[in-house]
């Protein structure tokens, strides 16, 4: 059963902080023990007040490849893009941020065969996932819909696929690349870091209902070995 440890904060500032001094905590030992460092980091608003304050850490950034856990496929530099968002905040400090989908294209399958393909460059497996969860149980870009079952049971040399969302979301309806559950949960750290009552709830119902739970969060989870940190404010 996967270890779980709740950590809660009095306000999203407070769990800001934690949250980028253990990312950087991570890297540092990642670098010490093997050279380098590959991280996967979590789009959306919720984490970017915790990558504003990793970025100021004294680290070898040079040393550090960072990649979105998922990517809207849409051109760089388009407000949907995960990476253009990790770009602007740590190209600055000597960081490698990896596009996983460098070109916009219509074949999201292909898109995704693409960014399996790439991630063959980095050392594997991830040295740590930072992963958010949506109102809908989402995690990465791991949601219902006819790429469902293949994100979350796919071949386990999968790293990443193309996927598309059914219901599209509102706020960015396109379809996605993201990590496979296999890629995400043989990271040597995962961490999920939410606010909001809501999330918590269905993490935690998700939790519960194990491997047949009805959210992606929930199959994500389920079995995972390694011990599972949630940072949490309302």
């Amino acid at each position: 059963m996967t270890e779980i440890e709740w950590w809660d904060y009095d306000d999203a500032d407070e769990m800001a902080a934690a949250v980028a001094g253990d990312i950087q905590f991570i890297i540092e030992s990642a670098i010490d023990a093997r050279g380098s460092a590959v991280i996967a980091l979590a789009g959306g608003n919720t984490p970017l007040p915790a990558y504003k304050l990793l970025a100021e850490a004294k680290l070898d950034w040079k040393k550090v490849t960072i990649i979105p856990g998922d990517e809207r496929i849409v051109p760089l530099g388009d407000p949907l893009s995960n990476v253009t968002a990790l770009a602007k905040i740590f190209l600055p400090k000597g960081a490698r941020v990896k596009p996983i989908v460098p070109e916009a294209t219509k074949d999201y399958k292909a898109a995704g065969r693409s960014a399996d393909a790439l991630m063959q460059d980095l050392h594997w497996p991830l040295d740590f996932c930072l992963l958010g969860v949506g109102t809908d149980g989402h995690t990465a870009s791991i949601f219902p819909g006819p790429d469902y079952e293949e994100a979350v049971a796919g071949p386990k040399e999968r790293r990443a696929l193309g996927v598309m969302p059914d219901p599209l979301p509102p706020e960015a309806p396109v379809a996605r690349v993201t990590l496979s559950r296999e890629a995400i949960v043989t990271a040597r750290a995962v961490m999920i870091a939410v606010t909001g009552q809501a999330k918590r709830d269905i993490i935690e119902k998700a939790i519960k209902q194990g491997p047949l739970s009805e959210y992606p969060i929930g199959r994500v989870l389920a079995d995972v070995e390694l011990p599972i940190d949630i940072h949490w404010a309302a």
